[in-house]
């Protein structure tokens, strides 16, 4: 059965894509086009499927944006969301209130998260949650007394969100384009942790050498007396999945102890199940983070919803009274959001029935396997990743990794080219990354690469034809 053929739908596209033109300022949008072609208009999803407003289905290999981890069409939680808000839709967590959501879900969360995680403050997404991180680690150091503790160091090609702060901690070069930096005098960044492009002639136990030594030089530069913390995603996301050489982020948390330096580890893609765990930080790369941050999989994207999490040692600290009649003023209006809470708690309910990180386990080796299989393409560079979280890197030429200049779009035209053919892929520059639902099977990851082969064989197939590669 083709779970993506055509369905018979009565949107007016026309009208829908008119509105949004004139009106809809979207995220990450190409102004050179959009008034042209306009949008997809994606109307209805099921399973692992998505259908545009023509019914036309697509398996969606991006999960909504690393996000829908359970799938569409969740009956369950679309009623739990629906239940709890017609019980009681909302009110203030501010001060000495909560709801009975809000305080199920902080004692759920944390009870599954790593070692000593006990305290967690909620928001609507993961650039919050980092933004919250931050302004929490220097709340912190200021209660220590500690005030020039207050630097973060972060990564080349990390991305941590695009709220102003969280972009500016984002080292992602290409996001920055016409826009400015705010705090640049608090972040300093180090190189990522790329395999694939380490330096030529070394192995990955001397790549990690390198940058333990990098990390350690620059705590050494800035001077540990003002250091605050080290933000890291375990796998690096929109950064281009990068996978770290085998025990980084051990080592660089064990530099972070003997500095003083509190390890901020961002889960905001990873956790959730999407490396078939709940949270990867300890049961994958054996470290206990100081503060971890969460959204996406939280609710499985059926709410907005996000955490940041602390540890009792540093909750100790910032919970101490300042001063009489002091509060510890921050947090939003929807933090802990009963609606949002009740989502959460239902889609945790359902990965643990389920055993969705399980499934993951069983299932993302084979995805691995069968998304290298396109390791014998001339334009493919690189396969890698882990589990539900892969990438593949197209380049010009295998030998030198050399890219295809970048008004080739390769990335771009090879999403096209699956999306003409049923799938969804995301293109990031020359990338293509893969991020489906983790409800995925084997048939459908067997289709899923089957046309991303095809699609790239025949945007190969183009380039030769317009003059761009050689082959």
């Amino acid at each position: 059965m083709d779970d993506t053929a055509r369905r018979n739908f009565a949107y007016d596209t026309e009208a829908i894509r008119a509105k949004d033109v004139a009106h809809h300022v979207h995220p990450w949008t190409d102004f050179a086009d959009f008034e042209k072609t306009g949008s997809m208009v994606v109307a209805e999803a099921e399973g692992a499927t998505i259908y545009d407003s023509e019914g036309q289905g697509y398996l969606d290999g991006i999960g909504g944006l690393w996000c829908v981890n359970l799938g569409y069409g969740r009956d369950e939680i679309a009623q739990a969301m629906a239940d709890q808000a017609r019980r009681m839709v909302y009110y203030s967590s501010f001060g000495h209130h909560t709801s009975v959501p809000a305080a199920e879900l902080a004692a759920k969360v944390t009870g599954l998260a790593p070692a000593g995680l006990n305290h967690v403050l909620f928001g609507t997404g993961g650039s919050m949650a980092n933004d919250t991180a931050i302004r929490i680690v220097h709340f912190y150091f200021n209660r220590l007394g500690k005030p020039r503790k207050k630097k973060i160091i972060t990564r080349h090609d990390g991305y941590h969100g695009s709220t102003y702060l969280a972009m500016s901690l984002t080292g992602v070069a290409f996001d920055h384009q016409g826009f400015d930096l705010v705090g640049e005098e608090l972040i300093a960044r180090i190189s990522a942790p790329n395999c694939y492009r380490r330096p030529a002639g070394t192995t990955e136990a001397e790549f990690l050498d390198l940058l333990a030594g990098e990390f350690e030089a620059k705590v050494l530069e800035l001077g540990p007396e003002t250091v605050a913390a080290f933000i890291a995603e375990p796998i690096m996301g929109a950064g281009g999945v990068v996978v770290a050489p085998a025990g980084y982020h051990r080592r660089i948390w064990e530099l972070c102890r003997k500095y003083e330096i509190l390890y901020i580890a961002d889960e905001v893609v990873t956790a959730f199940g999407r490396l078939g765990h709940f949270f990867a930080s300890e049961a994958v790369f054996g470290m206990q983070p100081d503060i971890l941050t969460c959204a996406k999989g939280f609710s499985s994207a059926y709410a907005p919803l996000s955490g940041t999490l602390i540890s009792d040692a540093f909750h100790e600290v910032i919970s101490v009274p300042q001063a009489p009649g002091a509060l510890f003023t921050h947090g939003f209006t929807y933090s802990g959001h009963p609606v949002c809470c009740a989502a959460g708690l239902k889609t945790i309910e359902i990965m643990e029935r389920e055993d969705i990180c399980g499934h993951v386990r069983r299932v993302g080796p084979y995805f691995e396997r069968r998304l290298k299989s396109l390791s014998d393409l001339p334009l493919v560079g690189d396969v890698r990743g882990s589990h539900f979280m892969l990438c593949v890197e197209n380049v010009a030429d295998k030998e030198t990794k050399a890219l295809l200049p970048g008004e080739v779009q390769i990335g771009k035209r090879i999403a096209a080219a699956a999306q003409a053919r049923g799938v969804l892929v995301r293109p990031i520059a020359h990338l293509n990354v893969l991020s489906p639902p983790l409800i995925l099977t084997e048939a459908q990851i067997d289709r899923m690469v089957e046309t991303l082969r095809d699609s790239i064989l025949a945007v190969q197939d183009d380039l030769v034809r317009e003059g761009h590669w050689r082959g």
